[in-house]
């Protein structure tokens, strides 16, 4: 059983609340035709679940079989120094078949973000160390393919098909709920 090896931080980018009892990360390629189905299954999760359920986006670029998907994680960061990252996600999976820089670009100006500051992101590679940092990390907690998912910091080695995810989430809440009410917080005697 895989583990996820780099802790949530406020580093990554998070879509729910910082109380959920159980975080869903995602190690994901925008090219990856896998990923794309799984979003919608994701939204529905996020809905279904509601507060109990936060989601963690990571980067995981296929760049040998996937060419766009690293300037597709670029232009996402981009949008995310605006605090539009979550808007671009969704629109590069909406337009998954036509990844490329014409798009980024009319994207990017949809969202009122400067397709020139996004031109000159690219060009210098800004994000590049983020992105190379979330792969390495998803590496190191036995990321191999994506959609990969870790559920409360275990890997889900199941499809990610509604059903089997979200089983794995309901244990996973249905386990912190048990640990909170016997370890109410401070007194648990792992974390003093």
């Amino acid at each position: 059983m895989s583990t996820l090896r780099v802790p949530v931080s406020p580093d990554d980018h998070i879509l729910g609340p910082a109380d959920a009892p159980v975080t869903l990360v995602e190690y994901g390629d925008y090219e990856c035709p896998y990923c794309g189905m799984a979003q919608p299954i994701v939204r529905q999760l996020l809905q279904g679940f509601g507060r109990d359920l936060r989601l963690v986006f990571r980067h995981f670029p296929l760049t040998e079989v996937h060419p766009n998907a690293a300037t597709a994680a670029e232009t996402a960061e981009f949008a995310g120094d605006h605090g539009r990252f979550w808007e671009m996600h969704d629109a590069l999976y909406a337009n998954q078949a036509r990844l490329g820089y014409h798009l980024y670009y009319a994207l990017a100006g949809r969202l009122g973000l400067s397709p020139d500051g996004l031109r000159e992101c690219l060009s210098h590679g800004l994000h590049a160390a983020k992105i190379r940092s979330d792969f390495l990390g998803g590496v190191r907690s036995g990321v191999n393919g994506t959609p990969s998912f870790f559920v409360n910091g275990v890997r889900h080695d199941r499809s990610y098909a509604y059903d089997e995810l979200a089983q794995s989430i309901e244990l996973a809440r249905r386990a912190a709920v048990l640990t909170s009410r016997r370890f109410p917080i401070g007194d648990d005697p792992a974390h003093p």
